[in-house]
């Protein structure tokens, strides 16, 4: 398949020179020579590395190496996929091993992507892969979230890498056969010269392609030349072990005389201790030590039950910084405050929203803490000693978990060492590291002097998360005789560090859309979609407002502004002519439509709703279809969106964090409930490949999904939702 093949607009990786090391081969993925030489002695001996993030041994074995945790999303799976795919590999000798926690496989085509995209000239490819190399490292950036693995290390990472090493082996195979690189073909994981009949195994010809030098803008295959990406025939790596109970997780990590570890944190965000009285918990049976961390306090014991319940004897007073007064509703009323008197920053500010005429619509709108209820708490297991320190947990960012674990433990980065494991759910929990779950445990083991895992109860840990902020948006908007917006206002608190604007893709001629930040003493984190999260479900219920001020269906109110957004309104066509938008739903019952972009990708819903006997919606049915550009693995894309929008029901219907005496309030599922079997609606996903750039998959799925349910609510009770969640509120059908 040496034909036919498009070049690729920009180059992502740095393919540098071969450095062989005790019959090692290393050709670099964006390294200097010292940083191939690193990476050559890590993998001395266990076969050739091509191209960065793929290996070869002489048994013809493909390992992709991944610098990306699992946690569900299917990256494992995805990223070989696509590596695999440029290199012409057989699948079936395909297998990953997930990149480890060191500087040299900090992941470049993450900061790339955002900040250069595909506008990088490829004469420029080499130089500025190497800046952004230092600066990955620099950056400790070797993180999973924003949806990007695929987008991102995929496209720009694992493709060219693919496409690279493939070059590479059909050189050396025309060299050593004295023919032109031209005249042959490869196919599972073997060079073919069909004149002669001649072949050779990829693993035969490795080492030989050291010696060539690597093309930095490698060809990719034309779709239509796709074996493995887009098919539904490969099955993803992590699931065996998740069937048969090998998958190990944090929580699993056994280390040879550990102790256990249950932790507290002063009851308020951000307060700290003054006093502690640990000589109940130390005269109880296995207590080794109590441990003041200052803005935490935790008990050692030779069982977790031990340290839990000695834990539970420690007494504490603490500073609560001023905030033991605050509650919920002195948040939001500092909010609105807020946004009515301090100075506004703008994401756009187009026109003239307030000359624009047109009959006045206002709506405001707000949406609480939540927690992201991970259904492994956290955890981390920590040895600290002979100044070296070693981690155990599940991170969604090793390089990150290792700086703040050196920070913790009063060493240099390069004497830690983070052991990852798969994580029981992420959805931007498992991100930071700093003041959260690692570098306590690093403290603990350190005070410790023995290995320690140290495990947060759920209460402790959904007390004490990093939660999604609560956020208020207030909305205007002048409607012109045609009832479509003229003018278009909105204004809403924000965290900003950073955050998502909420642009519309709707042609409205004036817009103005700014934010004040506005902040509180709760902690804060990325939540699965960020701030779409929010701002999808503000925006497309004041959407859906306009239409009903407009007499206008939902759906034709908006294809009629999206004639400079075609492929939102093929996304929002689909999605309703496949639920039976104009077919009608049976009695009883109505649909609500919404749609977002986010993340690269445009995906819409129609809900199909009623209203039950308790006062409570049933979602019957969520109807989708989700323009991601690509369909890498079809499988996993319609697993993720199946998956995101459950958890955006969990958060639309019942998720709430609340606070009294500046205390979180929810402590355990009972408080904080999730959606569960019985509730989950009848799903149908529906993939449109538009040759866009791709987009991510783990995230999109999730914001249409609260606008979907609350407008079909609308539609069905005459009630507007505009504060979230759900469960607030009581409903009648009356439609």
């Amino acid at each position: 398949m040496a034909s036919g093949k498009k070049k690729l607009t920009r180059r992502k990786f740095l393919i540098g020179s071969g450095v062989v090391v005790g019959g090692g081969l290393v050709l670099g993925y964006a390294a200097l020579p010292n940083q191939l030489k690193d990476i050559a002695a890590r993998h001395k001996g266990e076969g050739q590395i091509l191209s960065g993030w793929i290996k070869i041994t002489p048994d013809n074995k493909v390992t992709v190496i991944v610098p990306h945790a699992e946690m569900g999303q299917g990256t494992h799976t995805a990223l070989p996929m696509m590596a695999a795919e440029e290199l012409d590999a057989d699948w079936d000798l395909v297998s990953m091993e997930e990149a480890p926690g060191l500087p040299e496989f900090a992941n470049q085509p993450l900061g790339e992507g955002f900040i250069v995209g595909d506008k990088l000239p490829d004469i420029l490819a080499p130089l500025i892969n190497k800046a952004f190399y230092s600066i990955a490292q620099a950056m400790d950036l070797q993180i999973t979230g924003g949806s990007t693995s695929v987008r991102f290390t995929g496209q720009y990472g694992m493709r060219v890498a693919g496409a690279a090493a493939r070059e590479m082996l059909v050189k050396a195979a025309a060299r050593e056969w004295g023919v032109s690189a031209n005249d042959l073909t490869t196919e599972k994981s073997f060079v073919h010269h069909k004149a002669s009949g001649r072949s050779a195994s990829y693993g035969s010809l490795v080492e030989a392609a050291s010696a060539i030098d690597p093309n930095p803008t490698p060809a990719l295959k034309p779709k239509s030349a796709h074996t493995i990406v887009g098919t539904r025939t490969i099955k993803r790596f992590d699931i065996p072990g998740k069937v048969n109970g090998t998958a190990k997780y944090g929580i699993d990590a056994e280390v040879e005389g550990m102790l256990y570890a249950a932790i507290a944190r002063v009851p308020v965000h951000g307060g700290t201790i003054t006093s502690i009285n640990d000589g109940a918990a130390l005269a109880m049976p296995g207590v080794k030590k109590v441990c003041n961390l200052g803005y935490a306090y935790a008990v050692v014991a030779d069982k977790y039950w031990r340290a839990k319940t000695a834990l539970e004897a420690v007494e504490i007073d603490f500073e609560a910084g001023g905030n033991e007064l605050v509650d919920s509703d002195a948040i939001f009323a500092r909010f609105n405050q807020e946004l009515a008197t301090l100075e506004l920053e703008y994401d756009i500010d187009e026109g003239d929203v307030e000359a624009a005429e047109g009959r006045l619509i206002e709506a405001d709108y707000a949406v609480p803490y939540l927690a992201h209820a991970c259904m492994e708490p956290m955890n981390c297991t920590a040895w600290v000693r002979d100044g070296v320190c070693d981690v155990w947990t599940g991170t969604q960012a090793p390089l990150m978990a290792r700086t703040a674990a050196a920070v913790a433990a009063g060493l240099e980065p390069e004497n830690v060492t983070v052991h990852n494991h798969m994580l029981g759910g992420g959805f931007g929990r498992r991100i930071h590291a700093e003041n959260d779950y690692v570098a306590p445990a690093v403290e603990i083991a350190k005070m410790t002097g023995q290995p320690v895992k140290t495990i947060w109860t759920r209460e402790e840990d959904m007390r004490f998360d990093e939660y999604r902020p609560a956020v208020v948006s207030r909305f205007a908007a002048k409607l012109g005789d045609d009832g479509k917006p003229n003018a278009w206002k909105n204004r809403f608190s924000d965290k900003r560090e950073p955050a998502e604007a909420p642009l519309i893709p709707y042609g409205v001629s004036n817009q103005s859309i700014g934010f004040v930040r506005s902040q509180s003493h709760i902690k804060l984190g990325p939540w699965r979609s960020v701030d779409h999260s929010q701002h999808a479900f503000f925006t497309e219920s004041f959407v859906d407002e306009l239409a009903y001020e407009a007499g206008a269906d939902p759906l034709e109110y908006r294809l009629s502004m999206l004639a400079d957004a075609p492929r939102h309104a093929h996304v929002l066509k689909t999605a309703a002519e496949k639920a039976g938008w104009y077919s009608g739903v049976r009695a009883g019952r109505a649909m609500g439509v919404a749609v977002h972009e986010s993340f690269g990708t445009i995906v819409a819903h129609v809900a199909e709703v009623s209203i039950g006997d308790d006062g409570m919606p049933r979602v019957h049915k969520v109807t989708c279809a989700v323009d991601c550009g690509e369909a890498i693995n079809p499988d996993n894309i319609e697993s993720q969106i199946e998956s995101a929008i459950i958890y955006g029901m969990t958060g639309a219907f019942f998720g709430e964090i609340t606070v009294q005496d500046g205390q979180v309030v929810e402590g355990n599922f009972p408080e904080y409930e999730m959606v569960r079997l019985a509730d989950v609606p009848e799903i149908e996903v529906y993939i449109i490949e538009s040759g866009a750039p791709l987009g991510g998959i783990g995230e999109p799925g999730l914001p249409p999904t609260a606008p979907a349910i609350t407008n079909a609510i609308f539609a069905l009770t005459g009630q507007r939702v505009r504060k979230l969640p759900i469960r607030n509120y009581e409903f009648s059908a009356s439609a």
